[in-house]
């Protein structure tokens, strides 16, 4: 009998285990979020500042729940991305894969966004342990590989409002499924991270 895992529940480890996931470390595999990066506009560096303030804002009326994670920062940056031109976003999204072995089943409703030309977001709320971008992690990687077309890459972005993480996932005819992430980005930090978040998307956005 199949096991069947929630995708909320879901770790890395059950992804490693059961559908011999792979993490690459080499940075040739994602080298997306670092090269060909579009140069941003002084009205990009205007509306990311006030996108920074907002976040900063919310923090004196907390909690920073999810729903206004999505009005306050990550509407108005997708926006400026050109991901609502034409419009095609999917909430509350359902999955299903299993194991090569048929003896694992990840089913379950995610809280995700499909945005044009491939590109998956995830948001997730920023309380207590649960803080870390890298909670959403295996969520998101096991959408990805549900949804990945054999060879052709598919890209992902987590957030907590605070901070961003891409992900790339590759599923392969004869081989196991491959992933790599990006490094971590925080919008508190004085070295303006969320204007490479915004690099990061056109170029994703352009490519995917």
């Amino acid at each position: 009998m199949a096991q069947t895992l929630q995708s909320r529940n879901v770790t890395i480890r059950d992804l490693i285990d059961q559908f011999g996931f792979q993490k690459v470390q080499d940075e040739n595999f994602f080298n997306e979020w670092r090269t060909d990066l579009p140069e941003l506009t002084d009205l990009d560096k205007q509306f990311l500042d006030k996108i920074k303030a907002s976040f900063f804002n919310l923090l004196d009326y907390p909690p920073l729940s999810e729903k206004a994670i999505q009005l306050t920062i990550l509407s108005p940056l997708l926006f400026i991305a050109d991901f609502f031109l034409p419009l095609h976003i999917k909430t509350e999204q359902s999955i299903e894969i299993t194991s090569q072995d048929e003896r694992t089943i990840i089913r379950g409703q995610l809280d995700i966004l499909l945005l044009k030309k491939g590109l998956w977001v995830l948001v997730i709320e920023s309380k207590q342990a649960d803080f870390s971008v890298e909670v959403g992690l295996a969520q998101l990687i096991s959408y990805l590989l549900a949804k990945a077309d054999i060879e052709k890459p598919v890209y992902g972005m987590i957030t907590n409002g605070a901070s961003f993480l891409f992900i790339k996932v590759v599923r392969h005819q004869d081989s196991s499924p491959q992933y790599a992430t990006s490094s971590q980005f925080d919008i508190r930090r004085p070295t303006h991270e969320l204007y490479e978040v915004l690099k990061i998307l056109k170029h994703l956005g352009q490519i995917s």
